[in-house]
């Protein structure tokens, strides 16, 4: 059986043996099927080495899932929200695609803005205004007879 490929924006397509699924038994709560089935998904993927991907979204991908990547460049996945196999590998691969098309979209630039000269003068008037009343805070000094 022949895998599809994985199209994840139009110019970046994924083939699938590049990525590896494992199914491990999931912690926490589920009573005695937790124990037996390996419901939960782990996605492997090597971002260092893949063809499929430019040096650009490489660079990015790499910045954005900093905390799940290895020190080898591997991309590690975990999903265990569901509890059929099915649906966490189908949630795996869906945030997996979801990180590619966050590091595909190139960020904006920003462009130097100046303050106008009307917004200068608005904040000095704002500024002299309450100047003027915390100078009427003021003690006032004892008048002498």
């Amino acid at each position: 059986m022949e895998r599809a490929m994985l199209e994840v924006t139009r110019t970046i397509v994924i083939n699938p043996d590049e990525i590896q699924l494992d199914f491990i038994r999931a912690s926490g709560p589920g009573g005695q099927n937790v124990n037996k089935v390996a419901s939960a998904v782990q996605l492997r993927f090597d971002v260092q080495n893949s063809p499929s991907l430019s040096e650009e979204v490489r660079q990015r991908l790499l910045r954005i899932a900093r905390k799940r990547v290895t020190e080898q460049g591997v991309l590690v996945i975990e999903a265990r929200r569901h509890r059929t196999q099915e649906r966490n590998r189908q949630d795996a691969i869906d945030r997996f695609v979801n990180l590619i098309r966050k590091a595909a979209e190139t960020p904006k630039t920003r462009k130097k803005t100046k303050p106008t000269v009307e917004s200068k003068r608005r904040r000095l008037e704002a500024k002299r205004k309450r100047g003027a009343l915390k100078r009427l805070r003021e003690r006032v000094p004892a008048i002498m007879n």
